[in-house]
């Protein structure tokens, strides 16, 4: 059957039912007007018609998740089903991190109400309605970043070790006394190897200085922390306040350098 052929018998449908068989949710205007001697108008107006019967969604002008029926009540899909599509398709390095990185490793206390993804600066604006949050970041550690199967293949998330040091970079969006709160579980799943490894690479000095002081002085895994104070003997670091949200007064941590500006109030 030839690409006019096609046109005639429902092909759009045929071909995004093509689409699933492959274990795919997504795909693009580029690809369909690439696949069918059809203009972008006409093709436009066939999935008008399929995003008002809610068979489709679009999520950046030009891209698009199919919705099987089985996600017909939610009328999306989970993010992760869709998001390594997503990023290939806007050429961004990225990884599921924070908060959704933490929920799956169970240590995000409590369901985190959006989707966390940490991209290569600049990040991708925001995606509100699919409560999708970007986190831009210069320096990309492939050493941390694991990739995990889902049923649309497999998507980057950044490791326990990642994570944690990810969370003291960006300490001013969630938070100490959340960010110890996840630690007490995260902690569980990080090995001290890994986290050699990776901190030696991490650029944020302060964040070093202050995931290894609350791992020590909060939750207790000096097996771990000594391990972040050895790197640090190998920089310059200086006195900073353990809450850069607070004044800069109190005792000074001298095998940190912290200023213990803020009592720790974990929820668990």
């Amino acid at each position: 059957m030839n690409k006019i052929n096609k046109a005639t018998y429902n092909y759009l449908g045929k071909y995004l039912t093509e689409v699933r068989s492959k274990g795919r949710y997504t795909f693009t205007l580029d690809e369909l007007k690439n696949e069918f001697n059809l203009s972008y108008s006409a093709i436009k107006q066939k999935l008008y018609r399929l995003k008002q019967k809610k068979e489709i969604v679009q999520i950046r002008q030009g891209f698009y998740v199919i919705i099987p029926p089985e996600y017909s009540k939610q009328g999306i899909l989970p993010p992760y089903l869709f998001i390594a599509d997503l990023m290939k398709w806007l050429n961004k390095p990225y990884y599921v991190g924070l908060l959704s990185a933490a929920a799956m490793y169970g240590a995000a206390h409590q369901q985190p109400m959006g989707y966390t993804i940490v991209a290569k600066t600049p990040a991708p604006r925001n995606i509100d309605k699919l409560k999708i949050v970007f986190f831009s970041k210069h320096i990309f550690l492939s050493d941390g970043i694991i990739q995990k199967k889902t049923a649309a293949g497999y998507i980057n998330v950044s490791s326990p070790e990642l994570t944690a040091l990810d969370f003291f970079d960006n300490i001013h969006k969630f938070g100490l006394n959340r960010i110890t709160t996840i630690l007490q579980e995260l902690t569980e799943g990080m090995k001290p190897s890994a986290l050699a490894k990776i901190a030696k690479q991490y650029p944020n000095t302060a964040a070093i200085q202050r995931l290894g002081y609350i791992l020590e002085n909060e939750i207790g895994t000096t097996k771990i922390s000594d391990i972040l104070h050895k790197i640090l003997m190998d920089r310059q670091f200086f006195v900073i306040p353990l809450s850069p949200q607070k004044e800069k007064k109190g005792e000074i941590d001298s095998k940190w350098k912290i200023i213990k500006n803020i009592e720790i109030e974990s929820d668990i």
